[in-house]
């Protein structure tokens, strides 16, 4: 059995991305379809479907970037520098290509 060590943020994090996934539900459901629509596209209109995925994708990355820097403020640069770490984990885990711009940060 693997015991996996418990951080001081995830269970922060975790409500913090719950919250995000059940207000940002329309937007979310929208980067599926998206996506859907991305790999089902034909050739010659799959570059133009990837943009607008991609333009989802970028709208949730905003979002999370929102939360983790607003919350991160309110830390001193030790706690802070753990908490971005732990939700940008969590994050990537979470909602994955989306949280890419946490990791650009």
């Amino acid at each position: 059995m693997i015991l996996r060590r418990h951080g001081r943020f995830d269970d922060l994090v975790a409500r913090q991305l719950d919250l995000l996934a059940a207000d940002d539900a329309d937007l979310l459901a929208e980067a599926t379809e998206a996506e859907a629509a991305w790999e089902r596209a034909p050739r010659e209109e799959a570059e133009e479907a990837y943009g607008v995925f991609q333009l989802v994708l970028d709208a949730i990355g905003d979002r999370l970037l929102d939360i983790r820097e607003t919350y991160a403020a309110t830390l001193d640069d030790n706690a802070a520098a753990d908490y971005r770490v732990a939700f940008t984990r969590a994050a990537a885990k979470r909602f994955g290509h989306a949280a890419a711009v946490l990791a650009d940060d």
